[in-house]
């Protein structure tokens, strides 16, 4: 198993080799928080330059926070609001390289400074979230979008 990126190889084979552990790690559990809970234990430590990885999950109408690594968090996001929030309204990944300026924002850690948030879509319904922040501004790209997407296309098979 890798923990960081191996510059020998792309960054997309290094997410495709990312998705194929999950998939070992994950097979034969079907208990969702502990599924959860290594998916976000694999990205931190696949992840440079993140400060937080984890999931808010939908429970009675919004987010609630759930498995993640990171500093303590906020617990409860509205649906619509801030960028977790506004992923589930939407129902698309938000890729934000400056969230400062994120109408609605919400600073749950005053050093993140981009952030992902992938939708977690089962049987046609946002049951919760992916949320990535990094210290430093425009961290994720193109090619991290598209990989961290497939590893939740990946994750969705185990939840």
């Amino acid at each position: 198993m890798f923990t960081k990126q191996s510059y020998s190889a792309s960054l997309e084979e290094n997410y495709g080799l990312l998705a194929k552990q999950l998939d070992a790690l994950l097979d034969g559990e079907s208990n969702q928080i502990a599924n959860l809970s290594n998916a976000s234990a694999l990205l931190n430590q696949f992840l440079e330059d993140t400060n937080w990885v984890g999931f808010y999950l939908m429970e009675q109408g919004e987010l609630v926070l759930g498995p993640f690594q990171g500093l303590p968090a906020c617990v409860r996001i509205a649906v619509g609001r801030g960028v977790c929030g506004t992923a589930v309204s939407e129902r698309r990944t938000l890729r934000i390289e400056d969230v400062h300026v994120f109408p609605g924002h919400i600073a749950c850690d005053a050093a993140s400074n981009s952030e992902i948030v992938i939708p977690l879509i089962k049987d046609g319904e946002v049951i919760g979230v992916l949320d990535i922040d990094s210290p430093s501004k425009a961290r994720f790209s193109e090619q991290d979008q598209a990989g961290l997407e497939t590893f939740v296309r990946h994750l969705m098979k185990h939840i």
